[in-house]
Parts: C-alpha cells; structure tokens; sequence
C-alpha cells in the first residue's frame, strides 16, 4: 500500500466535473489498498476526496495546522489528524508521509504545495513520483507554460518531464504506480 499525497483545492470550483473527478480519485485510492494523505480539511474538494477514500475503504491522514484545526476547518472522521504549528511543518510532514504526489485543480495554496515538492525532487531530497490530474484540461495552460519554460531555456527537459498527467483518476493512479514499482 502506497501513501498518495494530494494536493486540491479547499474550494469546489465552478464546473461539477471537478468534484465529480474528485470522488473518483478517492474511490480508486481506496479500492486499490492506498492510503491518502492531504490537508486534513473537511471543505471543498479536500473533504469530497477524504469522504471518498473512506467510504471506499482506505485511511486517510490529515495534516493541518492548529490555527485552521482551531477556526474549525478539520475533518472529524479521518484515520488520523496530525495537528503541526504551522504550514511549513504541515508540508514537510506531508511529504515525509508520502510515497507519491498528485495535484487536483485548486488555487494557490495547491499550486504552492506542487512546485514545492517537484522543487525537492529537482534538488534531490526525495525521488517520489508526481502528477497532476489534467480534468477537463485544468492544468493545460500550466503545462504549456511549462514547455514554454523548456524551449526558452529556463527547465531541463528531463525536469519537465518528471512532472506528469493523466485525464483520469485511474490513469493517474496507474501512472504513479507503475512509477512506485521496483525497477
């Protein structure tokens, strides 16, 4: 059983495909034996996708900083809540927690979390798998700016690379497990 950390918003977005993608996730992350582990709120795409994991079976381990544990924001049935003082440490204990990484359409909190973990990757602190569920083409325009990056010189190709997507919840998860495998 994998830990899959995702990045998403804690807001439900305009189109329904959103949280209908969202639920999918979990359900898939629940039914395959993995285990989730994100923001520990209980709103938006991040309670939809924790709810769905659960319903489906699999624990879920929330991180959440006490000022948002305090205003009210957790969810109360996760399999674990890890309380941490602040977003920093919340981040860290993500990724130590984690065996892959995935980003959902979110604002920038999400986007903050996904650089951030490609970025250690990059420099080599971890060598965990990350992807972006690509619904209905949220993350295009990021991932031509990306390639625009490339082709001006700015990111390495094979760094580029290493960021990648999928259209659907199941080809996500079978990207990052094919990644988890034993060369």
């Amino acid at each position: 059983m994998a830990n899959i950390c995702v990045y998403l918003g804690s807001r439900q977005g305009s189109d329904p495909c959103f949280h209908e993608a969202t639920v999918a996730l979990g359900r898939e992350i629940g039914t395959r034996g993995h285990g989730l582990v994100y923001g520990g709120a209980r709103v938006g795409l991040m309670g939809a996708l924790a709810d769905a994991v659960l319903d489906a079976g699999g624990e879920v381990i929330g991180v959440m900083p006490d000022h948002l544990v305090e205003r009210e924001m957790s969810h109360h049935g996760l399999t674990q809540l890890i309380r941490v003082a602040d977003m920093h440490e919340r981040k860290a204990t993500m990724a130590a927690k984690a065996d892959a990484f995935a980003a959902l359409p979110g604002g920038i909190g999400t986007l903050e979390e996904l650089f951030e973990s490609w970025t250690w990757q990059y420099l080599g602190l971890h060598d965990k798998p990350i992807a972006l569920l690509d619904t209905q083409r949220f993350f295009a325009p990021l991932l031509t700016f990306l390639d625009n990056l490339v082709g001006q010189g700015f990111l390495d190709a094979r760094t580029r690379d290493a960021l990648g997507s999928a259209p659907t919840p199941a080809a996500l998860l079978d990207r990052l497990e094919q990644q988890l495998l034993p060369a």
